[in-house]
């Protein structure tokens, strides 16, 4: 059975290495990334970054589950295409002590029997001096299979891994899909493909293929870049990531110092104060060429400077993202009809649970 994944992210990668390795013909089709992406016009992605959280703990058992399940994978992706994505620098989640969202997390935590620390108090700031955290702040802290994702070559290697295994990866975006008698066309800007079944994982832009619009809600995400210099990424050599509810309920997030194209290192802060909606796709692409909101980059400057004191604030710059909502708070994986099946929405998770989500997305469209 040949199967056409629309969508080269995270959930689309994963999705055609799985199909590929059960032995079916895979066309995985979706562009690439934009040289320049403040002049692009076609289609965007949230992938195109260099840091993504990945941790098994979460106040969610379905994130959580789904998290560890490609976590236990994350090691045979990198043998299978020869590409390391994952850097086990350890997670941290830290909540008001005694919190619905921290008893939540605790749960999780013993259901599943993830081993992590409960870290607090002086023993927190001991163990972790460069977070500066309020009276009555508890932690917890994984140490291992947890920390942060590389998530441009983590699909990329799900990408080479795909080919390996014999999947055909074809740079184009997908315009429309007919439906016939004998399967599926996919009308792309490099010429028309035909399958016999096709999976739509190509996030935001899924209701531009479908016949029927899912109820997706699409966000626009800032995310703030602090630049360092060598002796500041000394200094925090042993931060981990974060995820942290602070006691006014935000919930902000934190990568230690990764390396950008650009060659310099950066350490990382998204989280948005409020939800703004993106309508249509003409507005999602204006939001990535935007480069973000530059008042959600203040917040975030001043979050950040106060979680963080002694981190230098000043070389700072903005990037938009997006992410991907259904009002059930999981992933759009379903069957649509006999041909076209779907896979989308990370719901803010998505990156470091891809793989799960993509093989649960391959038993479904062949099904």
């Amino acid at each position: 059975m040949t199967i056409a994944v629309i969508g080269r992210g995270p959930i689309g990668s994963a999705a055609a290495r799985h199909l590929a390795r059960a032995g079916h013909a895979v066309l995985l089709i979706g562009p690439a990334e934009p040289a320049d992406k403040a002049a692009h016009t076609g289609v965007f992605a949230s992938h195109w970054d260099e840091g993504r959280i990945t941790r098994a703990l979460d106040p969610d058992s379905y994130w959580s589950a789904v998290s560890r399940a490609s976590i236990a994978r994350y090691a045979q992706i990198e043998a299978e295409s020869g590409i390391g994505f994952f850097t086990e620098s350890g997670a941290m989640i830290a909540a008001p002590a005694g919190s619905d969202y921290m008893r939540r997390v605790a749960d999780v935590q013993a259901e599943a029997g993830i081993v992590a620390e409960t870290l607090r108090g002086a023993e927190l700031a001991a163990r972790f001096p460069c977070f500066a955290f309020p009276p009555g702040i508890e932690t917890r802290f994984e140490a291992r299979g947890a920390g942060h994702v590389n998530p441009r070559r983590m699909v990329a290697a799900q990408t080479e891994a795909a080919r390996r295994a014999g999947a055909v990866v074809v740079a184009a975006t997908a315009l429309r899909l007919e439906t016939g008698a004998t399967g599926v066309d996919v009308i792309t800007d490099a010429g028309d493909f035909h399958a016999d079944r096709v999976l739509v994982a190509n996030g935001g832009w899924a209701n531009t293929l479908l016949p029927q619009p899912l109820p997706l809600a699409v966000y626009a995400r800032t995310i703030a870049f602090f630049a360092l210099d060598p002796d500041e990424v000394a200094a925090l050599g042993d931060m981990p990531t974060l995820v942290y509810r602070t006691p006014g309920g935000d919930v902000p997030y934190l990568l230690p110092p990764i390396r950008y194209p650009d060659g310099r290192m950066y350490v990382k802060i998204g989280g948005d104060p409020d939800d703004r909606p993106l309508a249509s796709t003409d507005a999602v692409a204006d939001w990535f060429r935007s480069g973000g909101s530059a008042d959600v980059g203040a917040y975030q400057r001043d979050l950040i400077a106060g979680l963080m004191p002694g981190l230098n604030t000043a070389r700072m710059h903005t990037e938009a993202c997006v992410t991907v909502f259904t009002p059930e708070d999981r992933p759009a994986i379903r069957r649509l009809d006999a041909r076209m099946s779907v896979a989308v929405a990370g719901c803010g998770r998505g990156a470091k649970c891809a793989d799960e989500l993509g093989r649960i997305a391959a038993g479904v469209v062949t099904a």
